[in-house]
């Protein structure tokens, strides 16, 4: 995010009805929301945490020890019990079971 003068882009009568509200601060004028974006989308970051859960269910299924996990990993056994438990969740609800 970057700052623009509001003088280079906006008209003055506009300019003068913001300074009704805010005069001489800073404005954060946030995105239209059907322009937002959600955190790790541009990255790529919200796809990979999502195969690395994946990943670590996967395992636990196939026998491997929490602590394990968490070494592997280099998360907290909290984490790791977490992600454990919000991938049974989300297995559930996508199988239509109650």
């Amino acid at each position: 995010m970057k700052y623009i003068n509001a003088h280079k882009i906006l008209p003055k009568d506009i300019i003068k009805v913001i300074q009704e509200y805010v005069d001489g601060e800073y404005l954060y004028i946030p995105r239209r929301e059907e322009e937002q974006k959600r955190w790790g989308e541009e990255s790529g970051s919200r796809e990979a945490l999502k195969r690395r859960n994946i990943e670590i269910y996967d395992k636990y299924l196939k026998g491997a020890k929490i602590i394990e996990l968490s070494e592997e990993y280099y998360l907290s056994d909290k984490s790791i019990r977490r992600i454990i438990s919000d991938q049974k969740k989300f297995i559930l609800k996508t199988s239509g079971d109650p």
